[in-house]
């Protein structure tokens, strides 16, 4: 299959596209979603075909506005409502109990919930508005592997397996957004992103909980990125999580780091070994899977040592993504 790259200016080729069922990349603040009509079962499966990516993960519903929402959603809470008018459009997804039979079951991985998402991102906003359907938005990747933050990435991926890609320039976040479940009392965080929980326990007036749980192997996760392995290279990472260590660690032309501006200057490694994460912990966030892609492309590299950020709910959106790249392994 030829995987074209679409300019701002053809958006109604995309449109064209995915009303033949086709999959088409899009661009979002966060990262690339791969989209298909949701209410297209065939569709929706070709998604999980074309990225490698278990079945049972249900997908994120990416929607133009709150009315579209409502075709869907058995119902649309006043805590919904709220954060819709406080964060959307934005990096934040809201999961709710879904109308029955309003969307295919392998959307929604077969529970009585769904997760809705509206990026700001005009193409994106343009191309489902044209559109007329949600359209379902997992990271435009392969499987297990670092999400894509430009069009290349996209295309590095998943070239000959879909037929387009929105290129819509590199994202501003780099992290995928908070997901915040509304089926339970308290809400609860079940992946952080660029919005905190402390941000959507202001606006809402109450307590949020962050999800600590894992999923067992047989149990349907409520979201993305709760249960499988994700984000991770080929070499194997390691945090870093006090940057003294760093002259702890036997450097050689084999290992890579990630490290903010500040820190990579003291470390004696080649300029190829080293990928700069920026100044600060927003910079960071935005340059995460960047790095771990630019060390997946070097198969010289055998081991990747990453600075990690102990910030609080600030940084709990970058530990999660790294802490999963890494499994969990700590210098």
């Amino acid at each position: 299959m030829e995987t074209k790259i679409f300019a701002k200016d053809q958006i109604d080729e995309a449109v064209a596209l995915l009303r033949e069922g086709e999959l088409v990349a899009f661009p979002t603040e966060t990262v690339y979603g791969l989209g298909a009509i949701a209410t297209k079962e065939e569709s929706v499966k070709n998604v999980y075909k074309a990225k490698g990516r278990p079945s049972d993960n249900p997908l994120i519903v990416t929607v133009s506005d709150e009315k579209m929402v409502k075709r869907y959603a058995k119902s649309v809470p006043d805590r919904a409502k709220k954060l819709i008018k406080h964060f959307w459009p934005g990096p934040l997804t809201i999961l709710l109990f879904v109308k029955e039979g309003s969307l295919p079951t392998a959307v929604t991985g077969g529970l009585k919930t769904v997760a809705f998402r509206c990026p700001d991102d005009k193409l994106t906003h343009d191309l489902i508005a044209k559109l007329g359907y949600p359209i379902v938005g997992p990271s435009a990747n392969t499987s297990t592997k670092p999400s894509p933050t430009t069009a290349q990435h996209v295309y590095h991926d998943l070239k000959g397996k879909i037929a387009g890609i929105i290129d819509g320039g590199e994202t501003r976040v780099g992290l995928e957004s908070t997901i915040v479940d509304l089926s339970v009392e308290p809400p609860i965080v079940l992946r952080p992103g660029e919005i905190t929980p402390e941000e959507i326990s202001e606006v809402l007036g109450e307590e949020v909980l962050i999800n600590t749980g894992k999923v067992s192997d047989k149990e349907i996760p409520k979201a993305p990125g709760m249960k499988y392995r994700h984000y991770a290279p080929s070499a194997p990472v390691v945090v870093v999580d006090d940057v003294n260590d760093f002259a702890k660690i036997d450097f050689n032309d084999h290992i890579g780091v990630m490290a903010l501006e500040d820190e990579l200057d003291k470390i004696d490694l080649p300029k190829a070994n080293k990928f700069n994460l920026g100044k600060n912990l927003v910079d960071a966030d935005h340059n995460l899977f960047g790095g771990l892609r630019y060390f997946d492309d070097k198969k010289d590299i055998t081991q990747i040592y990453v600075q990690g950020f102990n910030e609080g709910q600030a940084s709990l959106a970058y530990m999660n993504r790294l802490n999963k790249a890494a499994g969990g392994h700590h210098f």
